[in-house]
């Protein structure tokens, strides 16, 4: 996996030797500024960042059609469009706030990531808002990596993605902002991390088939329907290696603060980009299905995205709720009742090379 500089082109090496097309998982050829795909498709390379998203299938995010309406004009002219703010899904008060960080170039976190923190991180990192000084980057509950692939869905600004190559992954990760994607390439410079990253979507993977070793998600697919879930799980199935796993956080019906904000929308269905609530159960029928022999295991309690690692960041009341948790998700292992009302669980589903469901939609 290790890549070397293409000197005649922007794009590094090991883009052309790992991705394939979205689509049909042909091989792609490197021409004037784009991948181009046998049956012809093309997706541009923007500041060494392949923009591998399917531009004729409905979107999970609005942030999608604004990558790829970006990715065809391909010529920021100004200081604060090369950070491609208008891709990122945040308010436009954060967003002005950005672009003044940009401006002003006085911060050593970078401007995208100070103003993301609530939206990538939990609603418990709301203080941190333009205040962040430091990047929050948590805990990987895995064994080292020793140089196995690890693919980050849906990784935004990339802390997952830091935690796995400082572990020892060959970290990869993908998210349809490009704006996210661009203050994670940033980052990952500003720690010196050989840290791969690509604009695509967790439902068309760019990858080939038994090309991952792990398949990681943080509080991404509980976005997605449960039909687009099936889908990014049979995909994840499709590029791991036999023997490799997932390893997917997901809210739980049942946990404590997951009823609460079910309660406070009258047990309606998700719409739009709101977390769909999966029970146990279910969750593990899923990816059983989709992927592999399953186990679940606690992630937090009180909450979605609750970091131990954080604590140093939170408040005294939210130090005092992480640190119960903690004692919780502990306790879990010798009561393994707990899980059941925990808020946030980690599905982990082992590929063992049986064919899988692909077709058949979750409903």
């Amino acid at each position: 996996m290790a890549s070397t500089k293409d000197a005649h082109s922007e794009l590094d090496s090991w883009y052309l030797e790992n991705l394939v097309c979205p689509i049909d998982h042909t091989r792609l050829e490197y021409r004037d500024g784009n991948l181009v795909s046998t049956a012809g498709r093309q997706y541009p390379v923007i500041n060494g960042v392949p923009i591998m998203l399917a531009p004729n299938v409905e979107q999970t995010h609005w942030v999608a059609h604004a990558s790829l309406e970006w990715a065809k004009k391909n010529q920021p002219v100004t200081k604060t469009s090369n950070y491609y703010i208008e891709t990122l899904g945040i308010s436009d008060n954060e967003r002005l706030g950005i672009a003044d960080l940009i401006l002003k170039d006085q911060s050593r976190i970078d401007p995208v990531v100070a103003f993301v923190v609530a939206q990538t991180n939990g609603i418990a990192y709301k203080h941190l808002i333009g205040n962040l000084n430091t990047y929050p980057i948590p805990d990987l509950r895995l064994p080292n990596g020793h140089q196995k692939t690890f693919l980050d869905l849906g990784c935004n600004w990339g802390r997952w993605c830091v935690a796995a190559a400082r572990k020892g992954y060959v970290a990869v990760g993908l998210d349809p902002s490009m704006g996210a994607i661009m203050a994670a390439q940033r980052v990952a410079k500003q720690l010196a991390l050989p840290i791969k990253y690509i604009v695509a979507d967790s439902r068309y993977l760019p990858f080939n088939d038994k090309s991952m070793d792990v398949v990681f998600s943080y509080s991404v697919l509980q976005h997605f329907s449960k039909a687009n879930v099936g889908t990014a799980l049979s995909e994840a199935g499709r590029v791991l290696r036999i023997g490799g796993t997932t390893f997917i956080q997901m809210p739980n019906l049942l946990g404590i603060r997951s009823l609460h904000h079910q309660i406070k929308r009258w047990f309606r269905m998700a719409k739009a980009f709101e977390v769909r609530y999966w029970s146990l159960g279910e969750l593990k029928r899923t990816f059983n299905n989709r992927v592999g022999p399953t186990v679940i295991s606690v992630d937090c309690f009180f909450g979605l995205g609750l970091q131990k690692s954080d604590i140093h960041l939170m408040p005294f009341s939210m130090q005092l709720i992480i640190r119960l948790s903690e004692i919780l998700r502990k306790l879990s292992h010798k009561i393994p009742a707990l899980t059941f009302v925990a808020d946030s669980v980690y599905i982990r589903s082992t590929k063992d090379g049986v064919e899988r469901s692909k077709e058949k939609p979750i409903q």
